[in-house]
């Protein structure tokens, strides 16, 4: 697949915003190719279209894999793996906090509890350190309960939640 200037400023664009999020550059640049191709692309079409060694579009192609957001798919008659990105942009979404909240949410909140239950209360630094890290257990055990119900509802039930969120935003600043 040849890419357009603007296909490229885009790949481009993603990566570096990928690197920002802590993702490989690579990986979120073969994300957005996948996401802008109209059909599933084989290992060898990926690196002809952004000029990246085999092996990097290997390891990159398992990455987005163990995210869950692409999928191998098979063409007729071709017996090379195909890769496919999850088209739904809001599905995709939601894929990627799941994952990340499993990956580094979750760990957190654990080593917050053991890091409270270990802490010696007779220690005036260790009883500083613990109100400081049940706060913060507090609020993040507060957003993730909060995420969970979100996740809970219909991406039909987020959107319409966050479009009358900015009506109301647009309704109060009026009001000033």
């Amino acid at each position: 697949m040849k890419l357009t200037p603007v296909m490229k400023d885009f790949v481009v664009h993603w990566g570096e915003m990928g690197a920002k999020w802590g993702t490989n550059r690579t990986v979120a640049q073969l994300q957005a190719f996948l996401y802008i191709s109209p059909e599933p692309l084989n290992a060898d079409d990926i690196i002809d279209s952004l000029q990246i060694a085999r092996s990097n579009v290997s390891s990159s192609l398992k990455e987005l894999q163990n995210w869950k957001i692409v999928k191998v798919v098979h063409k007729f008659g071709d017996r090379r793996d195909h890769y496919e990105l999850m088209k739904d942009v809001c599905a995709m979404f939601q894929t990627i906090l799941d994952e990340r909240k499993r990956r580094e949410i979750d760990p957190t909140l654990q080593i917050l509890k053991e890091c409270i239950s270990e802490t010696d209360t007779k220690n005036k630094e260790d009883r500083y350190s613990r109100e400081r890290l049940v706060e913060l257990l507090n609020f993040i055990e507060t957003m993730s309960l909060w995420y969970e119900r979100m996740r809970k509802m219909s991406i039909d039930k987020i959107m319409g939640f966050v479009q009358l969120e900015n009506k109301f935003s647009k309704f109060l600043k009026g009001s000033k």
